[in-house]
């Protein structure tokens, strides 16, 4: 990483996109998104991995989908740099501390896809860069006459789980969305799949059916999340399903016996392991740790992308099973909420380095499960 390095502009990350394709073009392949963002921007994601058909299992990785949160971008173009470089050259990876060797890089790009997306929201992040270094949307113009509040969608908040959060939680949850068009961060669209941006990355998930791992990148809290987010998780009472609406109005509150997400135990146990696999690959580069846990256990949420990604096949058995996780690198930063979501460069860079080395370390054993 150079010394001079800094934040990407949106044009510089799909331009390192791009040039990653045509740089390994035996090793990756440039994924046009199929639509546009509301400002008209296309953008592409890069398959990555030694035989990039789409035969393998595959890891999908997405990050730039909250406007501010500027290092996600950074942590995937990166990660996909690196292992593209060390597998042509036939080298290991360091991190810090962590260290991956030859054998560990062409183990992992012989025996997996990785489709990394690492900016789902262009607008949202170019505003973002340009005139309000705290927006979280996209620049969907639908309610702007309201003001500049009212512009944009929570692209985490427009995907199909419990959209109707009003009936399907309990009223006093404190579930992390809103339906009213001028809240300034959580507006969840008039619709499920109501945004551009969220129908690609659904779009992707539908393109690369051998997609068993799925990991949605943002900052701030340092923890690896897994599925579920809307309550806590239990493996005994299968009835107690997102699908269930003799729940609805019950959802959402911890410690209570009323209802729990039911996950399989098997599920429960592998996404508990291959996050504290992360956290561990993190951990090696300069003794950072992280935190793994259920999702609901930061906050209560519904329409995000991972909850999303792992319902799929719930609701239609056709398509495969994805554990799905979310990344919340880098954490509060007293001097200003900016701060906390985009570190001076020198402490991006090395949150670049722990995030890279726990997703090495998560697809090595994702490969194992």
């Amino acid at each position: 990483m150079p010394a001079n390095a800094k934040y990407f502009n949106t044009t510089e990350v799909d331009s390192a996109v791009v040039r990653l394709a045509g740089a390994y073009p035996e090793l990756s392949r440039l994924v046009t998104l199929p639509e546009p963002s509301v400002e008209g921007v296309t953008y592409h994601a890069l398959e990555v991995g030694s035989s990039p058909d789409g035969s393998r299992d595959c890891v999908v990785l997405t990050g730039g989908v909250h406007a501010r949160e500027w290092g996600s971008c950074e942590v995937l173009v990166h990660l996909a740099a690196d292992l593209l470089e060390a597998y042509q050259r036939g080298t290991g990876l360091a991190y810090g501390g962590a260290r991956f060797d030859a054998a560990q890089v062409r183990t992992l790009l012989d025996g997996l896809s990785l489709v990394v997306f690492p900016l789902v929201n262009p607008d949202g992040r170019h505003y973002s860069q340009t005139a309000d270094p705290m927006w979280r949307k996209n620049r969907n113009p639908a309610h702007e006459s309201g003001g500049p509040a009212c512009v944009g969608v929570d692209i985490n908040r427009n995907f199909d789980f419990l959209f109707d959060f009003a009936t399907a939680f309990a009223p006093d949850a404190g579930v992390r969305v809103s339906d009213d068009p001028c809240d300034y961060q959580t507006y969840q669209g008039p619709h499920a799949f109501s945004e551009p941006e969220t129908r690609n990355v659904r779009w992707l998930l539908d393109a690369y059916p051998g997609t068993r791992w799925f990991v949605d990148v943002h900052s701030y809290s340092e923890d690896m999340l897994y599925i579920w987010g809307d309550d806590e998780n239990q493996s005994t009472v299968p009835t107690q399903h997102f699908r269930n609406h003799s729940f609805d109005g019950k959802r959402g509150l911890p410690h209570d016996t009323t209802y729990g997400e039911y996950i399989p135990k098997a599920d429960a146990d592998t996404a508990l392991e291959l996050a504290e696999e992360f956290c561990a690959g993190l951990h090696g580069v300069r003794g950072a740790t992280y935190k793994p846990m259920s999702g609901f256990h930061l906050y209560p949420t519904c329409g995000t992308s991972d909850d999303y990604a792992y319902s799929r096949h719930i609701v239609d058995d056709s398509k495969g099973k994805i554990l799905a996780f979310t990344i919340e690198w880098g954490k509060e930063d007293p001097a200003s909420d900016a701060a906390s979501f985009h570190p001076p460069w020198a402490e991006m860079a090395r949150i670049i380095k722990d995030v890279d080395a726990g997703l090495v370390q998560f697809c090595l054993a994702a490969l194992k499960t």
